[in-house]
């Protein structure tokens, strides 16, 4: 199976979730969870890592993770392998624990509302579980999550967590644990109403679903950090939305310098027909130099359906139109192969 990309540097914060392996528990009962709690301590001794925000639920867990150095890819190893073997001598079972490779995504730790937004996720997941009942119960009965931690004293929390940047973000000091509870409390009667947990899982989307969280800056500076990552390794051996994302940036660029070299522009693919002679050269070349699917292709070119992409390339790799021909050896003698 591809693996995903793994973006390093000193500094970075991450949302890191792992589930069960086909979906199985990870954690049997509350000493399997103090077990990993001690084995995440013992490796932010190791590594460094500064955790902002965990929970622990019953098949998968959620950390929002700092790593002072370029270290998140050898501490996990270390965290889950060590957490899986402690599992398994505790049960008498052997195999895998956990389901494939961790989900980390970047997080922009400099600027925005990030902090808030997946530290907030990750203390109501136990809200959103339904493992305390909303309006009846506080967050705070939920043993098993950083949260009930930020409401105690520094003396009663380990080392490892830290509570001052998620306070912050909320527009709290430290000390000001009453305020961090308020607001989150009100977080959770949000997620009781229809409305609020519409607005509140619409604001998630991106924690599920994308490699990144943070604006157009951070996410320039990601990708050049993926074209840097990606050139350390075999490219194919890579997958997931950062690869598809990193892909289609090579193939814009890729794109724009094809037609300064076949002197088109914008407005004249847009505007001309679908089997237009440089548009054919063009799919061809990017079929030939990217790894961008046909319907990317289709729509960059304004070729209409996918299949004309098909055509297009067949009939360029035929040689026996001339004008395509030349059109073809325009370009290969711009940007040989």
């Amino acid at each position: 199976m591809a693996r995903k990309v793994r973006i390093e540097y000193a500094g970075a914060v991450y949302h890191v979730m792992a589930r069960g392996n086909q979906g199985q528990a990870v954690f049997a009962d509350d000493v399997d969870r103090t077990l990993w709690l001690r084995s995440l301590g013992e490796g932010c001794e190791k590594t460094g890592w500064r955790i902002h925000a965990y929970v622990l639920m019953g098949n998968h867990y959620h950390l929002l993770l700092e790593t002072p150095e370029a270290n998140l890819v050898a501490g996990m190893k270390w965290l889950q392998s060590t957490y899986t073997q402690r599992y398994n001598s505790r049960h008498k079972v052997f195999g895998h624990l956990f389901q494939g490779r961790y989900k980390a995504l970047v997080v922009d730790g400099a600027a925005g509302n990030y902090f808030e937004v997946v530290s907030t996720y990750i203390h109501l997941n136990p809200a959103r579980g339904k493992l305390i009942k909303i309006g009846k119960e506080r967050l705070s009965r939920y043993r098993w999550s950083s949260y009930p931690l930020y409401l105690k004293g520094t003396q009663r929390r380990p080392g490892w967590l830290v509570t001052e940047r998620v306070m912050g973000e909320a527009g709290l000091r430290p000390k000001e644990v009453e305020g961090y509870e308020a607001y989150m409390e009100t977080r959770v009667l949000e997620l009781g109403l229809k409305e609020g947990r519409r607005n509140l899982e619409e604001e998630w989307k991106r924690i599920r679903r994308g490699w990144y969280l943070g604006g157009d800056g951070f996410r320039g500076r990601m990708m050049k950090c993926l074209k840097q990552a990606m050139g350390k390794g075999l490219a194919s051996s890579y997958g997931g939305e950062a690869k598809r994302e990193h892909g289609e940036g090579e193939a814009a660029r890729l794109l724009a310098r094809g037609m300064r070299l076949l002197g088109v522009k914008e407005e004249e693919l847009a505007r001309g027909p679908k089997n237009m002679a440089q548009k054919q050269v063009l799919a061809w070349w990017l079929g030939k130099r990217t790894t961008v699917g046909r319907g990317w292709m289709s729509r960059r070119l304004w070729m209409g359906e996918e299949s004309g992409v098909t055509r297009a390339v067949r009939r360029v790799n035929g040689n026996k139109d001339a004008r395509l021909g030349r059109i073809k050896s325009q370009l290969l003698k711009s940007a040989p192969e």
